[in-house]
C-alpha cells in the first residue's frame, strides 16, 4: 500500500478558506479540461469551491477545486469511489469524472465530474416519510459497497471524521461566541462524547462517503414527488466509523420542518435492513447525532471566522445550531431506546424493585381516554376536568383516586396545534378524600424541595410533588417510614431508574415506549387493583380486523389513518389523544357530539321508535318544518335513510309522475350507491367504469365546469344551450325524459357554482317536454351555502323534486324528498311507499332538533361570515402559491383547486393526496374531490369559528410553503 504521510491532516492544517476562484476563473479551468466553452455559476462550499458548467445555457458538468491542502493521491480515492459505486450500484447516480485526470490546469485540484439533474433536498423543507426511508435506503446500500473498498487517499485526518470529535471539539469551541450555544457545544464535549470514544474499538470501520447529507443527494421526480436516487460530492472520503456514515445523515435531517428524533427512526431502520447495525453501533448512534450537531456548530462558527466572505458557511449557522438543538432534545438512553424498538431489537423496561406500598388506601382507577364516558359533551377541554372528576368520584365513596399509568389522556389534547400533545404523563396523579399517610417504599435519601419530595434508593428514584408546598426534611429512610404526613390533595407520584436525565411531566405518545426505559408503573405502590390503561389503539391490528370482517370495497380516508373515537363540534379526537380540525365532514352540520341532539334522541328512543305506519307527532312536526322551508308547490315530504335513498326514489317519482324512464343528468356528478342512483352517476372517480356502464334510460350532459371543462370562464354560459339542445334531440328522437337531475351547486366536482341561468334554462326545456326538474341537495342544501338555505335558491329556480340528507340528521342516518302533492300522488301507479326506519318517530326526532338547532343558532349566516373569510383567506393564499389554480365555492361549501400550471390548468392530484396526507401530521382532516382528485374538499361543521378558519389557512399554507 503506498505511503499516507502526505495525506490531509486537520489537525496539522487547522483553517480551510474556500479556494479564491471567480466565475470567470472557473470557466477558463473547465473550459480548458473539457475541450469546449462553458459558463459556471458558483455552487457554493464550505471548504472547496463547485461551480456549475453551462454550455448554450444547457448544464455540462460541475467543476469541482478542492482545496489545495487535499492531495493528488486524496482525490483519486474520491474519483475511484464514485466510479465502484456507479458500478455496483447502477440504479443509482454518481458524479463520475468527465475530463482526462492528466490534463492540468493552472489551478491545482480541479476536475470536471458529471452533473447529476433533478436538484438536491437542500433547504429546510418538509421530508416526507417516503423519503426519509428512500435515504435512508440509499446510505445503507452506499455503506455496504464501500464497505470493501480501500484506497491510500481515504486514510486522512479530517474535522469531519467523527473519530477525532473530541479534539476537533477542543480546538474549536472556542469559535462559539454565544453563551447558551458554547454550553451546549461543551456538554457534548464532557458528557457525550467520552462514552462513545470508549467504544471505538466495538465500532467497524470502512471507507465511508462522511457527508452524505440532504445537500449531497439528488432527486429524481416522481408523480410531482421528488425521491432521493444519487449521492454527489466525495470530498469527505475517509476512512472511519461504519455508523458515523448513517450519523451524518440523520442529523441533516433534524432541521427540516416536521422531522424530530423520532420521524429519523424512519431513515434509521431503511439503512438497517440495508446494513444491520450492531448493539455497540446502536448504542453509538444516537450520541454520534448529537456530536455531529456539536461539531457541525462549531466547525461553521470558525469558518465564518476566518473566511468572513463565505455565506455558504454563514448561512448555515442557524441550520447548524438547530440540528444540534433538535438532536439534544430527547435524552441519549430515551431515543437509543426508540431505535432498539424500531429496528425490532431487545429492549429494557424499567421495573420497580421490591417494594412496600406507600398508602393503604383502596384508589380506584379514573378513565381519561378519548373513549370516557366522563368526557362527553366536549368535557376534555375543560382546564380543570381532571381535578374535577376526581372529586367527583371522591364524592361517591371513593378512598383514593388515581390516573391509568400509560394512558393517552384525552383531558391533554390541544386543539389548533400543528404539533401532536403529549398526553401521556409519566407517572400518576393521585387525589385522596382524607388526610393520607404515604410511606417510603424502600430505604434510600429523602430529599425535600418546596413542592415535591424524592426518594433516592439504590437504583429507583421516588418523585412526589403537588400543587401546594410539601412539609417535609431531608433525611434517610428505611421502607415503611413516614414520609408523607398528610396528602388531602393531588399528588404526582413519578417513578424512575437512577438515572440522571430530567423527566417530563408529559410525553407524545409515540415516544412513550423509549421513556419506560427510564420510567417505571408507580401503580404497584398504591393500593389498586391491577388496571391496564385504555390501549391508545393499534390502529394496524384494528385495520386488520375491519379487513377481515368488513368488505373492503368500503374504502377509509388515509393510508395510514388515525383511530378516531371521539368528536366535538369541529374536533376530531383520535385515541391518542391527537386532535384534529374537521373541515371536511358536511354530515356534521351542529358539529360532533351535539348534546342537543343526543338527548332528544335519547328522550325518544326510552319513550318510542317504531315505523311511520303508526300515527305519531313527530312526523308530522318535522314533516311541516321541512316543508316551510320550500317554497310552493314543494309542499309533500318522503322520509328515507340516505341520500342514496333520496335520490333512488325522486327518480323513481319522475318516472311515476310522467310515465316515462329516460333520465338527463350532467358529467362529473355522484348521486348515490343504490341501483337508481349509482345509474345516473358519472363521476369517474367513484367508479372509473361510470361513463361506460351507465344503462340506456341515462343521458348525459356536459359538466357545466366553469374552470376546467369544455367552455372555460366567460364561455361558461354555452353549457345551458348545449343541455337545452340534448333535451330537445333527446324527445325528438321519440324519448322525452322523465327528469332532469343535477346539484344546484357543483358538489362534486369541488364547489363550483353553476353558470348563471343554467338551471333556468335546462328547466324551462325538460318542462316543456313534461319532465320534472329534480335538484341533489343532498351536499349543498340546509344553509350550508351561506346566503342561500338551498342550493337552487342561488339559481333563481324552483324544481319539482328536491332531495335532501347528509346535514339533516347531524350523523344519524336521514333523508328526505320533498315535491308537491300532484307528484307525490302520481307515486301510486307503482303501488304505495314505505320505509321501515325512514320517517321513525327517532329519526324525525333528530330531523327537527337539527333543523331548529340551525336556525335558532344562526349556522346560515355563520357560513356567510367565517365562510367568506375562510375563502378571502384562502385568495390570498392562491396569490402567494401557484398551485393554487382557484378557490371555488359559497360559505361553507367550498373547494380548492391545485393545478401544476396556472395556464393550462392541468390538474395535480398527486400533489394535492400528499398535501392531505402532510394536513393531517398538522391536525387537520381534509380529502380531496372531483374527477381529477385535484381539489380540497373544504365542508366543515357549519359551527366553525374564525380561529379554525385561520388554523386552516396557515396549516395549508405551512404546507405550501415547506413541502409536502
Amino acid at each position: 500500500m503506498s505511503s499516507t504521510t502526505n495525506n490531509f491532516d486537520f489537525f496539522s492544517s487547522g483553517e480551510l478558506p474556500t479556494p479564491e476562484v471567480t466565475e470567470s476563473g472557473a470557466a477558463a479551468i473547465a473550459s480548458t479540461l473539457l475541450g469546449q466553452p462553458v459558463t459556471a455559476r458558483s455552487l457554493g462550499s464550505q471548504q472547496d469551491a463547485n461551480f456549475l458548467l453551462a454550455a448554450d445555457g444547457d448544464p455540462v458538468g460541475v467543476l469541482k477545486v478542492a482545496n489545495a491542502v487535499f492531495t493528488e493521491q486524496e482525490i483519486s480515492a474520491q474519483d475511484t469511489a464514485a466510479a465502484q459505486l456507479a458500478e455496483h450500484l447502477p440504479d443509482l447516480r454518481f458524479p463520475t469524472r468527465l475530463d482526462a485526470p492528466q490534463a492540468r490546469p493552472e489551478v491545482p485540484n480541479a476536475r470536471v465530474l458529471t452533473f447529476l439533474g433533478g436538484g438536491t433536498l437542500n433547504g429546510s423543507g418538509y421530508l416526507s416519510p417516503r423519503v426519509l426511508a428512500e435515504f435512508g435506503t440509499i446510505v445503507g446500500r452506499v455503506s455496504r459497497a464501500l464497505a470493501d473498498f480501500d484506497h491510500p487517499g481515504t486514510r486522512r485526518v479530517l474535522q469531519w471524521d467523527l473519530r477525532h470529535s473530541g479534539r476537533v471539539l477542543d480546538l474549536l469551541a472556542d469559535a462559539v461566541t454565544d453563551p447558551h450555544r458554547r454550553a451546549v457545544v461543551e456538554w457534548v464535549r464532557a458528557e457525550v462524547w467520552p462514552p462513545v470514544e470508549a467504544r471505538d474499538a466495538e465500532l467497524p470501520q470502512q471507507s465511508v462517503h462522511g457527508d452524505i447529507t440532504d445537500d449531497n443527494v439528488v432527486c429524481r421526480a416522481e408523480n410531482g414527488a421528488r425521491i432521493p436516487d444519487g449521492v454527489i460530492d466525495f470530498g469527505d472520503l475517509m476512512r472511519s466509523w461504519a455508523v458515523g456514515e448513517l450519523a451524518v445523515t440523520v442529523s441533516s435531517l433534524l432541521h427540516h420542518d416536521g422531522v424530530g428524533p423520532l420521524d429519523a427512526l424512519t431513515t434509521i431502520a431503511a439503512y438497517d435492513r440495508q446494513r444491520r447495525l450492531s448493539d455497540a453501533e446502536i448504542e453509538a448512534l444516537w450520541p454520534l447525532v448529537v456530536v455531529r450537531g456539536a461539531v457541525l456548530v462549531a466547525s461553521g462558527n470558525q469558518q465564518v471566522a476566518i473566511d468572513a466572505d463565505n455565506s455558504y458557511a454563514s448561512s448555515a449557522l442557524e441550520r447548524e445550531w438547530q440540528i444540534l438543538d433538535v438532536a439534544a432534545s430527547i435524552p441519549i438512553p430515551v431515543m437509543t431506546a426508540a431505535i432498539r424498538s424500531a429496528l425490532g431489537r431487545d429492549s429494557v423496561r424499567a421495573e420497580l424493585p421490591r417494594h412496600r406500598q406507600i398508602t393503604t388506601a383502596p384508589t380506584e382507577i379514573l378513565d381519561l381516554s378519548a373513549t370516557s364516558a366522563a368526557l362527553d359533551r366536549g368535557r376534555w377541554l375543560d382546564a380543570d376536568v381532571e381535578d374535577d372528576l376526581a372529586r367527583e368520584a371522591l364524592r361517591g365513596g371513593a378512598s383514593a383516586v388515581a390516573t391509568a399509568f400509560g394512558e393517552c389522556r384525552a383531558t391533554q389534547a390541544r386543539p389548533l396545534s400543528f404539533d401532536a400533545s403529549a398526553t401521556v404523563a409519566t407517572g400518576v396523579d393521585v387525589w385522596f378524600a382524607a388526610d393520607t399517610e404515604l410511606r417510603a417504599p424502600w430505604p434510600g435519601r429523602l430529599r425535600h424541595n418546596g413542592n415535591s419530595v424524592t426518594l433516592i434508593g439504590d437504583e429507583h428514584i421516588l418523585v412526589m410533588r403537588s400543587p401546594g408546598a410539601i412539609d417535609a426534611t431531608d433525611r434517610d429512610v428505611e421502607a415503611g417510614d413516614l414520609i408523607l404526613e398528610s396528602a388531602r390533595f393531588r399528588i404526582t407520584v413519578v417513578t424512575r431508574a437512577n438515572a440522571d436525565v430530567e423527566i417530563p411531566d408529559f410525553v407524545v405518545p409515540a415516544a412513550f415506549e423509549a421513556w419506560r426505559s427510564l420510567i417505571c408503573d408507580p401503580t404497584p405502590l398504591l393500593n389498586a387493583q391491577p388496571h391496564p390503561a385504555p390501549a391508545a389503539g393499534d390502529v394496524d391490528t384494528l385495520l386488520r380486523r375491519r379487513d377481515a370482517s368488513f368488505a373492503t370495497v368500503q374504502e377509509h380516508y388515509y393510508a395510514a389513518p388515525p383511530q378516531i373515537e371521539r368528536g366535538w363540534r369541529q374536533h376530531l379526537l383520535s385515541t391518542t389523544g391527537r386532535s384534529y380540525l374537521d373541515m371536511l365532514n358536511n354530515v356534521a352540520v351542529l358539529g360532533h357530539g351535539d348534546p342537543e341532539v343526543a338527548d332528544a334522541t335519547y328522550r325518544q328512543l326510552l319513550r318510542l321508535n317504531t315505523n311511520s305506519r303508526f300515527v305519531y307527532e313527530s312526523v308530522v312536526d318535522f314533516s311541516e318544518q321541512l316543508t316551510a322551508t320550500l317554497p310552493d308547490p314543494l309542499d309533500t315530504v318522503f322520509l328515507v335513510n340516505s341520500g342514496s335513498e333520496a335520490i333512488d326514489l325522486a327518480l323513481r317519482l319522475a318516472m311515476a309522475a310522467t310515465g316515462r324512464r329516460d333520465i338527463v343528468g350532467v358529467a362529473e356528478a355522484y348521486h348515490g350507491w343504490t341501483f337508481a342512483s349509482d345509474a345516473v352517476s358519472t363521476s369517474v372517480a367513484d367508479n372509473p367504469n361510470a361513463l361506460s356502464t351507465r344503462p340506456d334510460w341515462v343521458h348525459t350532459v356536459d359538466a357545466p365546469n366553469a374552470y376546467r371543462g369544455r367552455y372555460r370562464d366567460e364561455e361558461a354560459g354555452r353549457y345551458a344551450a348545449d343541455a337545452v339542445a340534448a333535451i330537445r334531440a333527446l324527445a325528438e328522437s321519440g324519448c322525452p325524459p322523465a327528469g332532469f337531475i343535477a346539484e344546484p351547486y357543483y358538489g362534486n366536482a369541488g364547489g363550483i357554482p353553476l353558470p348563471d341561468g343554467y338551471l333556468s334554462a335546462v328547466y324551462e326545456e325538460i318542462r316543456s317536454h313534461g319532465g320534472l326538474a329534480i335538484a341533489d341537495e343532498v351536499q349543498v342544501g340546509y344553509g350550508r351555502l351561506g346566503h342561500w338555505f338551498w342550493g337552487f335558491q342561488q339559481q333563481g329556480v324552483i324544481p319539482d323534486i328536491v332531495t335532501i340528507a347528509k346535514a339533516m340528521g347531524n350523523g344519524y342516518p336521514l333523508g328526505a324528498v320533498i315535491t308537491s302533492k300532484a307528484v307525490a300522488d302520481r307515486y301510486r301507479t307503482q303501488g304505495y311507499f314505505f320505509s321501515s326506519a325512514g320517517g321513525s318517530p327517532v329519526s324525525c326526532v333528530v330531523g327537527s332538533t337539527v333543523l331548529r338547532a340551525i336556525q335558532a343558532r344562526g349556522l346560515q349566516a355563520n357560513a356567510v361570515e367565517v365562510g367568506g373569510r375562510l375563502k378571502a383567506r384562502l385568495q390570498e393564499l392562491a396569490r402567494k402559491h401557484p398551485i393554487i389554480g382557484a378557490v371555488h365555492g359559497s360559505g361553507l361549501y367550498l373547494g380548492v383547486e391545485l393545478v401544476r400550471d396556472r395556464d393550462t390548468r392541468e390538474p395535480a392530484p398527486e400533489e394535492t393526496a400528499r398535501i392531505c396526507d402532510r394536513l393531517l401530521d398538522l391536525g387537520v382532516i381534509m380529502q380531496p374531490t372531483s374527477d381529477r382528485q385535484c381539489v380540497l374538499k373544504v365542508k366543515p361543521p357549519l359551527v366553525l369559528e374564525r380561529a379554525d378558519a385561520d388554523f386552516f389557512v396557515d396549516a395549508l399554507d405551512h404546507v405550501l410553503t415547506n413541502g409536502f
